[in-house]
């Protein structure tokens, strides 16, 4: 593995009684896709949560280019986050502001840069998504799949080190998932790191450098995706499998 530039160690989060991660520990390498599979339920989205400090881990660490997040200020926490690019199941998008507004406005915000240079490289960033004819266009006049490109250009606008996606396909139809999958596979090329969470198996199996399977808040296994969809070693691996595949 290439050095790690995102990695979890021995991170936990509990909800009063209720235990949602247990002793995590898990390395992202430098232009890696890592992938997360696992039932509904099983943790995946507080561990990708837990990453920026969106919630709060109950203990453990998290390190970001080997800086510890869960060690920092919280002025300190707002400069660390800049290096993590989220993009959620729902968009998050403004819609009172046109596409390139919305990719805009965290770069004067939190970057501080000036609105020419914001403008500038949010539509670099349209175009790199294959938005840029529709940077004056509200969110309501996109398609759900375009706006989560929009949403995907906002966050790499802010040049993050690492891309988390939350199940970022599945408020789609159908016929959209394909236009925000493409996407991601652009970035994977390019050699950004990503930690994904997702059901596309297809996907994951296509384009991912490993997939983690994960139940009841443990990484029950992990490894290359033709091992993991092929030849799964735990038997809770093999079940969820199967049920998704019907």
């Amino acid at each position: 593995m290439t050095r790690p530039m995102l990695e979890l160690v021995g991170l936990n989060k509990r909800f009063g009684d209720l235990t949602v991660l247990h002793d995590i520990h898990l390395r992202v390498g430098q232009g890696e896709l890592v992938f997360v599979i696992g039932p509904s339920g099983s943790g995946k989205s507080t561990m990708l949560r837990c990453c920026n400090r969106l919630e709060e881990p109950t203990s453990g660490s998290v390190l970001i280019d080997g800086a510890d997040i869960t060690a920092c200020s919280p002025r300190a926490l707002n400069k660390m986050r800049l290096n993590l690019g989220m993009v959620f199941q729902g968009f998050h998008l403004y819609p009172h502001m046109d596409a390139v507004g919305n990719v805009m406005l965290a770069q004067v915000k939190a970057l501080g840069r000036s609105k020419d240079e914001a403008r500038a490289r949010a539509l670099e960033m349209l175009d790199r998504v294959g938005l840029r004819h529709k940077s004056d266009a509200m969110p309501s006049a996109l398609s759900g799949g375009q706006q989560q490109r929009v949403a995907i250009a906002r966050a790499l606008a802010l040049d993050p080190k690492v891309m988390l996606f939350d199940e970022p396909t599945s408020a789609l139809d159908p016929e959209l998932v394909g236009s925000v999958l493409a996407v991601m596979k652009d970035l994977r090329t390019s050699g950004m790191t990503m930690l994904v969470v997702s059901h596309e198996m297809g996907f994951a199996r296509e384009a991912a450098d490993r997939v983690i399977f994960m139940d009841g808040g443990v990484i029950v296994e992990e490894g290359q995706p033709e091992a993991i969809f092929t030849n799964p070693q735990a038997e809770r691996t093999r079940a969820f499998l199967s049920r998704v595949r019907g």
